[in-house]
C-alpha cells in the first residue's frame, strides 16, 4: 500500500490526477493554462527581476528645454526625479533637497528630455558587424509579419552603451528592409539587462514594420525570380495578405460571437491560428502602429491609399526622403515622417532628398522626426537635429529652438505610442533626462549625465571602464 500511496501523490503533484495536492510551482512563475484563444498582444513577463527604486535627484542651476510647447524654455531651473519620475520642476533657487537626495549642480548646463530614435538595428545588427550574430531580416519569404525583432536582439551589443553615451534612452528596433511585412518591432529603455524582455519599454503599444520599394523587390524579383519583382508585386502582395488577414478577423469575430450569444458555431472549435495574419489583424484593428520603410512620394500616397481600403492607419513614414513633396497631405492624415538629417542619394529612390525636409514638414503642420538607421549616426543626434535646423533657417524656414529639440524627443515619443509617458520635462513623465555639458545644438557640445527612468546610466564624468567586452581596453574620453 505504501508504493501505491507514493504513487498516488507522484500523480497529483504532476497535475494528473483531478485530486490531491497542488501542482509544483515552476520557478519562473506560475505557468499559464491553455486557451483556445489567440493569445493577448501583451508579451510575456521578463525572467529577470525588476529594477530596484531609483534614487532621489535634484538637478539645479540649468537651462531646462522641456520640449513642450506650453513652457519650452526654463532659465536657471531645477527638476526633481523621485521614483523613476519627475517629481517637480522649477525656476529659480533650487528647494532643499530632501534627506538621502542627491544634488547636480548644473550651473552653464543645459537638461533636456532623453532621446528616443524611432528606427534602430542594435541589437538585431550588432557590432561587430559580422555575419554570425546578424540577425536583422529574415530574408526567406516576403512576408513574415509574425516575426518579432526582440528574438533577434542581442543585449550586450556595444552599440547600446555607444547611444546612451550621446543621450539616448529610448529606441525603436526593427527588422530590416528585405521584407514588405518584416514583423514586430521593440521598444526598449537603454537600461543593461542580461535579457531584451526586461528591456522593454514599459505598456508601448506593440509596432510593425513594413517596407515598399527598392529593397524588397531587389532581394526576392533580383535573380531569384519570385515576387515580388516590381512595385506592382509589392502591392498586390501587401493587398492579398490584408484581405487575408481581413477575413481571418472576421471568422474570430464571428466565433467569438455565437460562443458567447448562441448559434451555429456554439460549441464548435474555434478557427485555426495563423500567427501571421493574427499580427495582421492586430493591425486591422488598430493595437499594432504601422512603420513603413518608404522613399518616394508617390509610394507613400498608394500606402496610404491601401491603408484606407482596409481600414487601418499608417503612423510613420521612413527614410521618407520625398516627403518635403506630399508635406500637406502628412499633415492633413495625421501621419508622422521619421527621416535623417542629409542622407541621400545613395541609390535612385533617395535621390530627390533634401536637407530643409524636416523644417519643411514642422511648417507645414506634419510630424517631422529625425532617426538614424545607424549606430553611429545614433552617437550625436542632437548634431543631426541641429543640422536640420539650421538648413531650414539657411533655406528661410524658421522653425522655433523647441520645434527641433522635438525631433528627436516629444514626436518620436508619438510615433511609438508613449508621449504620455516621456518625450518631454513634464511632472509625471517617466524619469527620461539627460544634462549637457553645452547647448545640446553644439557640436562641441557633449552629454554629461543620461538618466533612464531616473537612474543614471551614463556619467561622463566617472566613465573609464565600458561595459562590453568588445570594448575592453578602450580608452573612454572624459
Amino acid at each position: 500500500m505504501g508504493r501505491i500511496a507514493e504513487l498516488i501523490a507522484v500523480l497529483a503533484t504532476l497535475g494528473l490526477l483531478g485530486c490531491g495536492a497542488a501542482p509544483a510551482e515552476s520557478p519562473f512563475g506560475p505557468i499559464p493554462s491553455p486557451t483556445l484563444d489567440p493569445p493577448s498582444l501583451e508579451p510575456p513577463p521578463p525572467l529577470s527581476r525588476p529594477l530596484p527604486a531609483a534614487p532621489a535627484v535634484l538637478i539645479k542651476d540649468a537651462t531646462l528645454l522641456t520640449a513642450s510647447r506650453h513652457r519650452p524654455r526654463i532659465d536657471r531651473g531645477w527638476i526633481r526625479l523621485r521614483k523613476g519620475f519627475i517629481a517637480e520642476i522649477g525656476e529659480g533657487d533650487a528647494p532643499e533637497p530632501a534627506r538621502g537626495e542627491r544634488v547636480v549642480d548644473a550651473r552653464g548646463h543645459f537638461v533636456t528630455p532623453g532621446i528616443i530614435d524611432t528606427h534602430s538595428h542594435m541589437g538585431v545588427h550588432p557590432q561587430p558587424s559580422v555575419w554570425a550574430h546578424a540577425d536583422v531580416n529574415e530574408a526567406t519569404k516576403p512576408i513574415t509579419a509574425a516575426l518579432e525583432a526582440e528574438d533577434g536582439i542581442w543585449p550586450q551589443d556595444p552599440a547600446f552603451e555607444q547611444a546612451l553615451a550621446g543621450g539616448v534612452t529610448t529606441v525603436q528596433i526593427l527588422p530590416g528592409s528585405a521584407n514588405l511585412m518584416g514583423g514586430r518591432s521593440a521598444v526598449l529603455k537603454l537600461h543593461p539587462r542580461r535579457e531584451v524582455a526586461a528591456m522593454r519599454f514599459p505598456g508601448a503599444p506593440p509596432g510593425i514594420k513594413m517596407a515598399c520599394g527598392e529593397n524588397p523587390k531587389r532581394v526576392y524579383g533580383k535573380g531569384k525570380k519570385a515576387m515580388p519583382a516590381s512595385r506592382m508585386g509589392s502591392l498586390f502582395l501587401m493587398r492579398e495578405a490584408f484581405a487575408q488577414a481581413r477575413r481571418y478577423k472576421f471568422e474570430w469575430e464571428r466565433w467569438h460571437h455565437e460562443q458567447a450569444h448562441g448559434g451555429k458555431l456554439k460549441g464548435e472549435p474555434p478557427p485555426k491560428r495563423d500567427l501571421t495574419l493574427e499580427t495582421l489583424a492586430g493591425v486591422l484593428a488598430g493595437r499594432i502602429l504601422v512603420h513603413i520603410h518608404c522613399y518616394r512620394a508617390d509610394e507613400m500616397l498608394q500606402q496610404l491609399e491601401l491603408a484606407r481600403e482596409f481600414g487601418y492607419r499608417v503612423r510613420s513614414f521612413h527614410h521618407a526622403v520625398e516627403a518635403y513633396k506630399i508635406r500637406d497631405i502628412l499633415a492633413r492624415e495625421g501621419v508622422s515622417v521619421s527621416t535623417w538629417a542629409d542622407w541621400y542619394g545613395f541609390k535612385l529612390e533617395a535621390w530627390d532628398g533634401i536637407e530643409q525636409t524636416l523644417p519643411l514638414l514642422t511648417e507645414a503642420g506634419a510630424r517631422g522626426i529625425l532617426h538614424t538607421d545607424s549606430p553611429e549616426g545614433i552617437q550625436r543626434m542632437n548634431q543631426e537635429a541641429a543640422k536640420a535646423w539650421h538648413a531650414g533657417r539657411h533655406a528661410g524656414v524658421e522653425v522655433p529652438e523647441h520645434e527641433a529639440l522635438r525631433w528627436i524627443t516629444a514626436q518620436p515619443a508619438w510615433a511609438l505610442g508613449v508621449l504620455n509617458k516621456t518625450g518631454t520635462l513634464d511632472e509625471g513623465k517617466m524619469a527620461d533626462v539627460v544634462v549637457w555639458d553645452g547647448h545640446p545644438f553644439s557640436v562641441y557640445t557633449r552629454a554629461r549625465k543620461v538618466y533612464v527612468d531616473g537612474h543614471l546610466r551614463y556619467d561622463r564624468d566617472t566613465a573609464r571602464a565600458p561595459y562590453s567586452d568588445f570594448e575592453a581596453g578602450l580608452e573612454v574620453p572624459r
